[in-house]
């Protein structure tokens, strides 16, 4: 029986309030992250994700003790990144309430930080998150929140992160981010097809149907989105009984970690 797919709102927080942007600019404030999160948790999201967007730009540490008032408010499954560089942050994080962490900018630069997650908390913790743009010369993956574009390819650094025991990819497309006409599902099923572990989709949800085609057309295992729950254009348990509907295997709303 095929792994039930998972629906993941994504917190991006920035000074503390969670913002939502268009191609990764244009932040608009989006509310409270600690209330966010307890009223995601009650309406049967799978997992959540916590970004603070800024953290690697601006070479600061992710703010522990929202995390930890987050944490203290939810049921399922969390995953915290931004600026993560080294194992001692990762321990603060989960110290703080996370369970999962996800890296970035950090792993691009320094790869052995995923093997050192790994081989310390495993794979299981260890989420590598991408943000990529198709550029004329193919898919490239960028740093600091999207800011600074690097020569590693996406599929080959995915590979490579898998290698060094990543537990979970989590792509975002740069192109699609806020933009809300679907996800980049025909690189997500390449991703999906030539890697052994889960990928997370995001960027590009603008409706139910928009979900679907993750999973159906993108192979995705898990889809994230932000501001069409932020702002209300999607219930998840509508969300949920739809995906349902169209024969998609789905958490029923209610299971917790």
């Amino acid at each position: 029986m095929a792994l039930a797919k998972r629906i993941i709102p994504c917190l991006d927080v920035k000074n503390g309030e969670t913002v939502k942007g268009v191609n990764f600019v244009n932040l608009r404030s989006a509310g409270d992250p600690v209330e966010l999160g307890k009223a995601y948790s009650k309406a049967g999201a799978d997992e959540l994700v916590f970004l603070d967007i800024t953290a690697s730009f601006e070479g600061r540490k992710t703010f522990a003790d929202m995390v930890t008032r987050v944490a203290e408010n939810i049921n399922i499954p969390f995953t915290v990144g931004g600026g993560i560089n080294d194992i001692e942050d990762v321990e603060r994080m989960l110290h703080a309430g996370a369970d999962k962490i996800s890296v970035n900018s950090a792993a691009l630069r320094r790869p052995s930080l995923i093997d050192e997650i790994a081989r310390r908390f495993g794979s299981q913790v260890c989420v590598c998150a991408i943000d990529a743009r198709h550029d004329s010369d193919g898919w490239h993956c960028y740093l600091k929140g999207g800011r600074e574009r690097t020569e590693r390819r996406l599929m080959e650094w995915a590979r490579e992160a898998q290698d060094r025991g990543a537990g979970e990819i989590l792509f975002t497309s740069m192109d699609h981010d806020g933009v809300k006409t679907g996800y980049a599902n025909e690189i997500l099923a390449q991703l999906a097809d030539e890697l052994d572990i889960p990928i997370i989709a995001s960027g590009g949800a603008g409706c139910k149907e928009h979900f679907r085609d993750a999973f159906t057309v993108g192979h995705a295992d898990a889809a994230l989105a932000a501001s069409v729950f932020h702002f209300g254009e999607i219930a998840i348990p509508e969300l949920k009984a739809y995906l349902k509907g169209e024969g998609i295997e789905i958490r029923q709303v209610g299971t917790t970690k």
